[in-house]
């Protein structure tokens, strides 16, 4: 992902593929064309810990989950004040999450994002199918009756 639009920045909790599959918090950002999930660092530097300020860059490594492999994002249950929900990949794969159920959830943004993304895909490769067709020359076609 190129510098793209930041969309939404805050924290999520991804459960793990392991044999317990415990919930690890990450930092994350949602652009343009996907979600990067960053490992949330403790630090002893108070309050703000684990978060990089505005303007400030981001840890070096990054998860990417790009819109362009995402397929849908399902299973959305709310419960204790959590929300829940799963992104699946175009090949199948779940990705479960959980966030605060405060203010518009994260589950709601990656969902319009992707749509957005989906639907600029959709209107790009129509425009493309337009402009080839507008280019013919029209001898393979059957004359109007």
């Amino acid at each position: 992902m190129n510098a793209q639009k930041v969309m939404k920045e805050g924290f999520l909790e991804k459960r793990s593929n392991g044999l317990l599959q415990l919930w690890k918090k990450k930092r994350c950002v949602l652009t343009e064309d996907g979600l990067r999930l960053y490992p949330w660092k403790r630090s002893g530097a108070g309050a703000g810990a684990g978060q990089a300020g505005p303007g400030s860059a981001p840890p070096a490594k990054a998860k990417e989950l790009r819109f362009e492999r995402m397929a849908t994002v399902d299973c959305v249950e709310y419960k204790r004040g959590l929300v829940y929900f799963t992104i699946v990949m175009a090949g199948g794969k779940e990705i479960d999450f959980r966030c605060q159920q405060e203010g518009t959830a994260w589950n709601a943004e990656v969902a319009l994002a992707l749509v957005r993304f989906k639907n600029l895909l959709a209107v790009q490769t129509g425009r493309t199918g337009h402009l080839s067709h507008l280019g013919s020359t029209g001898e393979d076609e059957a004359p109007e009756s």
